[in-house]
């Protein structure tokens, strides 16, 4: 399922980035690779979607929430 529907407070685990390959760089360089564990703190429907990875916070658009795929 793509992260933009996880509802915030779960645990999921990043399975694959469907998108070319400078977004998956750009999020591979911010942790976002697969096998990693994220806590969604916030996913509206309207605002971007904000996740915590290893201690940090990072804040995801739609469009990028929508290319990730979790389970």
């Amino acid at each position: 399922m793509p992260l933009a529907i996880v509802e915030a407070g779960r645990r999921v685990r990043l399975v694959a980035i469907k998108a070319g390959r400078g977004l998956q760089g750009r999020l591979a360089s911010m942790g976002l690779v697969p096998g990693v564990e994220i806590e969604v703190l916030q996913n509206s429907l309207n605002g971007p979607c904000i996740v915590s990875l290893k201690g940090s916070r990072i804040i995801l658009g739609r469009g990028m929430a929508y290319k990730i795929v979790v389970t």
